[in-house]
């Protein structure tokens, strides 16, 4: 069976036809670029993950890393891909010339990444998070300290990490005990415990850069006192060369899936040597940090959407292979693919709704980035509003809907999915961290309501409705898509009904009271958002339809007209129920005393 993982078409669809990401273009910021640098790009990255990526994919899941003699062994070929990735600029796609990178937008870069994460997830974990490392230092770091490590990294010799959880704290960043003492030779030691940090150590690399948040000795209690260090593996010395820093690897995880890539717990300074080095002000280690975390949950997202898509092409392609059933009552009859029956229809719709969809999403945050880049003033806020608005929703509905969309993938397959030999079960495992990766989903919910929706007194949240009534406009006059522009229209008016009424009831009983339900908050507003994707599709693809295209083409748009059609008959209907639960105002969850799930 062939192993499709992604659609070529459907990534050309998003970026030119519905996200004219050439436009982009005609700013100072991107001028330098144009559509055949951008197809020249999507070429080489559909390439890659063709010839290094995919072909392993399958291998590194079975040949997990594990330690040996305190170094961590991953898959022998990472070496490969941290070389490749870094000699084709792709670790540095996002940086300046000064870097030596290429600038690209995030339209096209993310899309990459798309890919790079549908062929192989676990292998594009290793490029993703230098990358990320990275920027974290040429954003705040000293001229010294980026001539220091941002070469090695963006070359892929040197691995970048983020080092932020601890065995006591977990999500509660202003619970770290990690300490860093202040020497008078320009570093502080390091001591402390640092847990799943994912490529923490390997040999697929010369050296790992953990970026560390840790505490400075008589630092202000919570997160007020949390700094952000520089703590390599190994230390460079004068000559050039590289000396142990007293980071030890204690343990690498044994984990569900996404098993390719380590995820390792550290122990800093057991011999009072881990050498840490201060990254901008003293105090300032989350605010900083926050940046590298917007970008990886942009980014977990995308990785769940890709994992998701490359599940839905094998289920797809199995349902065309796989006779089973008749569609009349002649037992003597010849079997049809199961593709013919409505149920399975039904179950790959639900993984296209979902992977299209959502897939527009990311690119739609994609955009606003480029934006917030590109533009001055005004403009420029209103980007980067409309994406911190957006970051939770496009990183917790696209993990936890993958849960069930490759789930869904499984069914298709039946007794075999659930077996080794196809890889819709890998695909499964490795997608569930999404929703536990960079901030668990109740986290993503108490932030959009708890922060997200009232910031700068609502202003991100009128933003997102008048984007979202945009949309609506730009369908009504289409007949054929003006019932789903009205039922849109009707979403986001019931969207900011509830949204207000818990913004009260907040006023009123706390913000307590106010969060109970903030999941089920972010649920609601994450398929209405999914539904302004959809919408925006429909409308590209009959303005298409219109203009007479090819048999292939008017096959592709009419399956994008019916698949958003679908969203709006199966999966918008659920923010009904949704919103009924929102608006009661029992508490229910709060009365459940801990004693009471005692039997």
């Amino acid at each position: 069976m062939a192993r499709k993982y992604v659609s070529k078409r459907n990534l050309e669809f998003m970026l030119y036809e519905v996200f004219d990401a050439p436009s982009l273009t005609r700013y100072p910021y991107y001028a330098h670029h144009n559509k055949k640098v951008f197809d020249m790009t999507l070429a080489a990255a559909l390439k890659l993950g063709k010839d290094l990526l995919n072909p392993i994919f399958e291998e590194m899941d079975r040949k997990a890393p594990y330690l040996e003699n305190g170094k961590v062994k991953v898959h022998p070929t990472v070496r490969a891909i941290m070389q490749q990735f870094g000699e084709g600029g792709w670790i540095a796609a996002k940086f300046d010339e000064m870097h030596d990178g290429a600038r690209l937008p995030y339209l096209i870069a993310d899309c990459c990444q798309f890919i790079f994460t549908a062929a192989n997830y676990s292998a594009s974990v290793f490029p993703g998070l230098t990358a990320k490392a990275a920027r974290l230092i040429t954003s705040f770091g000293s001229p010294e300290q980026i001539a220091t490590y941002v070469p090695k990294m963006l070359s892929g010799e040197w691995q970048g990490t983020m080092a932020l959880t601890e065995p006591q704290a977990g999500s509660s960043l202003a619970d770290i005990a990690t300490t860093a003492v202040p020497t008078d030779k320009g570093y502080y030691l390091m001591r402390g415990q640092k847990i799943f940090i994912s490529a923490g150590d390997h040999d697929g690399v010369d050296n790992v850069v953990q970026m560390m948040l840790a505490k400075i000795e008589g630092a202000p209690a919570g997160v007020k006192g949390i700094s952000l260090f520089i703590v390599p593996n190994r230390r460079p010395t004068s000559d050039g060369g590289l000396e142990s820093n007293d980071v030890t690897v204690t343990q690498v995880y044994h984990k569900m899936g996404y098993r390719g890539a380590p995820i390792t717990e550290l122990s800093i300074g057991e011999k009072n040597d881990c050498r840490g080095y201060l990254v901008g002000q003293a105090h300032n280690g989350l605010a900083y940090m926050f940046q590298m975390m917007n970008g990886s949950r942009l980014s977990v997202g995308m990785a769940a959407i890709g994992i998701s898509t490359a599940a839905y092409y094998a289920a797809q392609e199995y349902a065309r292979q796989r006779p089973q059933g008749r569609l009349t009552p002649d037992p003597t009859g010849p079997q049809v693919p199961i593709i013919e029956h409505a149920d399975i229809r039904r179950l790959l719709l639900y993984q296209r709704a979902f992977v299209e969809g959502a897939f527009a999403l990311a690119m739609q945050c994609c955009l606003y980035a480029d934006l917030e880049n590109a533009l001055e003033g005004e403009g420029k806020e209103k980007a980067a509003l409309l994406l911190d608005l957006l970051i939770p929703v496009v990183k917790t509905y696209p993990a936890e809907t993958s849960i069930r969309s490759t789930s869904q993938a499984i069914q298709i397959f039946g007794g075999y999915g659930y077996c080794e030999d196809f890889p819709v079960e890998q695909h499964f495992r490795d997608t569930r961290i999404h929703t536990i990766h960079e901030g668990t989903t109740g986290i993503q919910g108490m932030d959009i309501l708890g922060r997200k929706v009232r910031m700068k007194n609502g202003k991100a949240f009128s933003l997102y409705l008048e984007e979202v009534a945009l949309a609506i406009e730009q369908a009504r006059p289409i007949e054929s898509l003006k019932p789903y522009a009205d039922r849109l229209a009707a979403s986001l008016e019931e969207l900011r009904t509830v949204t207000a009424a818990l913004i009260a009831r907040g006023e009123e009983k706390g913000n307590r009271d106010m969060l109970a339900d903030a999941t089920l908050y972010l649920d609601y507003f994450s398929l209405i958002a999914a539904a302004w994707q959809w919408l925006l599709q429909a409308v590209t693809a009959e303005k298409a339809l219109a203009g007479n295209p090819s048999k292939a083409n008017r096959n592709f748009y009419q399956g994008k007209v019916i698949t958003a059609r679908y969203f709006f008959h199966y999966e918008l209907p659920k923010t009904l129920g949704l919103a009924q639960r929102l608006l009661e105002t029992d508490g229910l969850t709060l009365t459940m005393e801990t004693d009471y799930f005692l039997d």
